[in-house]
């Protein structure tokens, strides 16, 4: 079956979410509708439609005008078995002492190594992305520096990668959270994936607004894999919730923002200790002060 996908950018959240809205409308009716931030500091939004057949290109014409948006660019997609192209693509990740696989990689687990199952279809948080990756090596060498955390906390979690390696080192409290209910429920089926249910508390959550996350604070060890935004309006809770001497792993950031997010944190009482780049994206190892 064909698929067809039409795309444009323009300015503002309000302005792509009016536009999608309006994309819904359409005849014939898209089978997606959606809208991205491109976080380039642009200000430019993308929106995005999916059809089973080619859309009506006077119709997206005359909502671009409308919308003050760039004209749609049409494309046909092949027909590709996209789970088979995944798995393709998304080889097993080595990150330190960390191996990162999916289930049709299962023959290929090195003895040495720490084993986390993500399946190709959770591809987000696999360990193949900068940040994940950057965040993985990072806590390796936190290890290998013979760091050990009894309350570690995953803030923006996705497949709770990094929560569950930490779990596979460290036998204290760990939890997990998103604010996204999905990415929780793909947390524990991670988790269930791996044996290691119950292993890590897992909630839905802004930040730290948990009576679970808030129970468990201080933590000796924070990951919060998320974006430039979050990060720096989390950095007040961070410097209240990590214990003094506590690190704090943080990524999603580009490269080119790194150094306002530490800059931010360190007005709050935690120090860069470490940075690493990989591809566009930077990893920060930060110690609150003690």
């Amino acid at each position: 079956m064909p698929t067809f996908t039409a795309l444009t950018t323009l300015s503002g959240k309000a302005a792509a979410e009016a536009l999608g809205e309006a994309m819904e409308l359409l005849l014939p009716e898209p089978m997606g509708v959606g809208i991205l931030d491109l976080e380039d500091a642009s200000g430019l939004w993308e929106v995005g439609g999916y059809f089973t057949e080619a859309p009506d290109q006077a119709g997206l014409a005359l909502l671009a005008t409308l919308h003050d948006a760039r004209p749609f660019a049409v494309s046909e997609l092949p027909d590709t078995d996209w789970v088979a192209h995944v798995r393709r693509e998304l080889a097993p990740v080595e990150a330190g002492r960390f191996f990162v696989y999916g289930s049709h990689d299962a023959d290929k687990l090195p003895d040495d190594k720490i084993p986390l199952l993500i399946e190709a279809a959770m591809a987000f948080g696999t360990g193949h992305h900068g940040t994940t990756l950057g965040c993985l090596r990072m806590l390796d060498h936190l290890i290998s520096d013979g760091f050990e955390a009894d309350n570690v906390a995953d803030i923006g979690c996705g497949t709770a990668v990094l929560a569950m390696a930490a779990a596979r080192v460290w036998q204290g409290t760990i939890l997990a959270s998103d604010i996204d209910q999905v990415a929780v429920d793909v947390a524990e089926v991670n988790l269930s994936a791996n044996g290691m249910e119950g292993r890590v508390g897992c909630v839905e959550a802004a930040g730290f607004d948990h009576a679970d996350l808030l129970a468990a604070a201080p933590y000796d060890l924070i990951f919060a894999n998320i974006l430039k935004g979050p990060l720096v309006a989390l950095a007040p809770e961070m410097a209240a919730y990590l214990r003094p001497g506590g690190y704090a792993i943080l990524s999603g950031i580009l490269n080119e923002q790194a150094d306002s997010v530490a800059e931010v944190y360190e007005r709050n009482g935690i120090s860069q200790v470490r940075r690493d780049e990989i591809g566009d994206w930077s990893t920060l190892l930060l110690q609150r002060k003690i």
